[in-house]
């Protein structure tokens, strides 16, 4: 099969080999279209201000235009008393559609919102205002959905970026420096890997008042040690190379040397790993909120609304659409990782065209192959 040049996003490999990767991973449509996917859920769950609110998008009221997703106005403004403005109060509704008009969001209820219109007691089974019904509190369930979505994703790409910045940096010294150095941080490794991680969060948390960035820093405090190895063995094979060796002859400097010439080459392993770390992060945060020692309590957690579930496992309301989505996010990763991993194997043969503008390159190394 003889595959043309996809450009997405204007990224273009810059070398021979970076482009036969690019193409190897286009060919696994398994992981191309789970890259889609989850791309699309997450600028989805980007948009959840504008997707599921409690105040409109939009209100035009004599002549002015009024953007309440944004900014919270005082209800004196739609000629009402002192006070946030209830876009659901009889008389603000009537008093603005009389002179005006409001868009509302595709859900109009925000995620801490109790609504009023289920008609039934909580949790109450879905309807036509609230496509998923009502938690066992009362509020909707898609805008919890969908606002619980968007925190897991930003919670998982932060700490890997966290993660991996500082698992990398260690691992980098480590192997090219060796010696005593490397004897060091070995031993401090093997000191963290012996630490009951979970129980030590978990007594923080029951101390500390957990938010969301006391779990990032915890959580990174202790998951960094994970992409050390990978990148520690390569710096080890690589650092005796000929070009290394030659370069530091003439005098380049250890930082320009890791940086330029053995960065790129070791980081095959760390970048295949890194879709499987946010699909574990994620499914960490939501187990933690799961037990009771995650988010604060009324966040909009995928792990809150596990247990809810669980605790009633007869609203089908409340257990399909959360273990379908993070199962589904979760399988997604999966793919786009393996779909990383095959990219990255040279022995995944495949008919590849290769443009004019990368026959003038250099020819490959072994080095660069391995």
């Amino acid at each position: 099969m003889r595959l043309k040049p996809y450009k997405i996003l204007g990224l273009i490999p810059a070398t021979e080999i970076g482009y036969r990767r690019w193409l190897r991973f286009l060919a696994d449509r398994r992981a191309l279209f789970s890259l889609i996917f989850v791309t699309l859920i997450f600028v989805t769950s980007l948009l959840s201000n504008v997707l599921a609110n409690d105040r409109p998008i939009f209100v035009s009221y004599k002549g002015n235009a009024y953007f309440p997703f944004l900014v919270e106005y005082p209800e004196s403004e739609f000629n009402g008393f002192a006070g946030p403005t209830n876009y659901y109060d009889p008389f603000i509704a009537e008093e603005i559609n009389d002179n005006g008009f409001m868009v509302w969001p595709v859900v109009p209820y925000h995620y801490r919102r109790v609504v009023k219109d289920a008609g039934s007691e909580f949790p109450s089974p879905p309807d036509r205002n609230h496509w998923l019904g009502t938690d066992d509190k009362g509020r909707d369930v898609v805008a919890r959905l969908i606002y619980g979505i968007r925190i897991s994703f930003l919670f998982g790409f932060m700490y890997v970026a966290i993660t991996a910045s500082i698992g990398l940096s260690v691992g980098a010294m480590s192997g090219y420096f060796g010696g005593w150095l490397d004897l060091i941080l070995q031993r401090v490794l093997e000191i963290y890997g012996s630490l009951p991680t979970l129980f030590i969060i978990i007594a923080i948390i029951g101390v500390l008042q957990p938010n969301f960035w006391l779990l990032l820093f915890l959580l990174s405090l202790f998951g960094w040690t994970g992409f050390v190895g990978t990148i520690r063995t390569e710096f080890l094979k690589a650092r005796n190379y000929q070009y290394i060796t030659a370069a530091r002859a003439l005098g380049v400097s250890n930082f320009t040397v890791m940086w330029r010439h053995v960065f790129p080459n070791a980081m095959v392993g760390t970048i295949t790993f890194l879709p499987f770390a946010l699909a574990g992060s994620i499914t960490v945060l939501s187990g933690l909120d799961f037990i009771g020692f995650g988010l604060p309590p009324g966040s909009p957690s995928l792990g809150e609304m596990t247990r809810q579930g669980l605790a009633n496992i007869t609203k089908w309301w409340l257990v399909f659409p959360i273990f379908a989505g993070l199962g589904t996010i979760t399988m997604l990763m999966v793919f786009i990782g393996e779909g990383v991993r095959n990219a990255m194997d040279p022995r995944k043969a495949i008919s590849i065209k290769i443009p004019k503008k990368y026959a003038s390159t250099q020819p490959m190394t072994e080095e660069q192959v391995a």
